[in-house]
């Protein structure tokens, strides 16, 4: 604790510190005046006071001392030793975002490093770590959609169930209908004024009980902007099969069912290559959409003097005592 108030002290009038020079001025007028002092009872021999009244003597001295102190602390005092308390209010309005992510078996496709899925993971982390005011939530999707995690502020809860995120949780196939009506779901009864939904996939819709194009006009009608994000290379690219062998399946992508869907809610369409584009497109993403934060600090003084107040009081006290009892002078 007092290593704690030795960082945070500070001075409101630091140029009193200016007085400290009475201390060795003191200290010199106590050497000078004992120098000066001559003994006015004249005795043949001091043999007989040896050793006679040597704790008074000491203590004496003691009583200087303690003037000296009382002196420093009352200059400390009066330098007016602060702490100062230093809060942040942040206020705003944040956005509700829900991050729907493809976990069909093709997004184990190794044209990404260590593979889709594993990136795509890495860069959703990295975006939420980046918007601490938003509400976030996770919906996957392969053959049928499921919410991982619905919208929280919790960012540990968040990124946790992101990390859980592997293909084989669902039936494997592409229902892109049906992820993004169920992240549609998972706003439609959310009071912010902003809703998006950042859909990536890699492959092209085959399955699901709900049509894309339904999705996309349900989102639309709502006021839920649509990011779509297509990730992979095109052409044949390596895929480790169950059996542990890499193979060379052929990529596919519908972007122009991506293109539509963003470009009918007021998104954007990405099409990411590699890793480093998927980490430009997440970027460019967080850019677009900021969230209104007003940030207010409150700073609160508390002054310290007293201890040093009291403790000079105490000095002096002490002197005066010991002053007036056992260094007490008779006439």
């Amino acid at each position: 604790m007092i290593l704690y108030w030795l960082q945070h002290i500070t001075f409101a009038w630091p140029w009193v510190f200016t007085l400290m020079a009475l201390l060795p001025l003191m200290i010199w007028w106590r050497i000078g005046r004992k120098g000066k002092l001559r003994a006015t009872l004249q005795v043949s021999s001091t043999r007989h006071f040896k050793g006679v009244s040597t704790f008074k003597t000491a203590l004496a001295q003691v009583l200087f001392v303690l003037r000296v102190l009382a002196v420093a602390f009352l200059i400390v005092a009066l330098a007016r030793p602060q702490i100062h308390n230093t809060q942040q209010q942040v206020t705003g309005e944040g956005i509700d975002i829900i991050l729907c992510i493809d976990v069909s078996g093709s997004m184990t496709s190794e044209d990404f490093s260590p593979n889709r899925i594993e990136a795509a993971k890495r860069e959703a982390i990295d975006f939420v770590q980046h918007r601490p005011t938003d509400r976030m939530g996770v919906v996957i999707f392969s053959g049928e959609s499921f919410t991982m995690c619905p919208l929280t502020t919790d960012r540990s809860a968040i990124i946790g169930q992101i990390n859980a995120v592997r293909p084989g949780l669902l039936e494997d196939g592409t229902a892109i209908g049906s992820g993004l009506a169920t992240s549609v779901e998972r706003l439609k009864n959310s009071p912010s004024k902003s809703k998006i939904v950042i859909l990536l996939t890699d492959g092209v819709n085959n399955s699901g009980l709900i049509d894309p194009i339904t999705a996309k006009e349900i989102a639309k009608a709502m006021g839920i902007k649509v990011y779509t994000i297509g990730i992979g290379t095109e052409g044949y690219v390596p895929m480790p099969g169950p059996d542990g062998q890499t193979t060379q399946e052929k990529a596919g992508l519908d972007e122009k069912l991506l293109k539509d869907i963003a470009s009918s809610t007021g998104g954007q369409y990405y099409r990411a290559t590699d890793n480093a584009g998927l980490d430009s497109i997440y970027k460019s993403i967080d850019t677009l959409e900021k969230s209104k934060v007003e940030v207010t600090t409150y700073t609160r003084t508390i002054e310290e003097y007293w201890p040093f107040a009291l403790a000079a009081m105490a000095l002096l006290l002490i002197d005066m005592l010991l002053r007036y009892t056992l260094l007490r002078k008779f006439p």
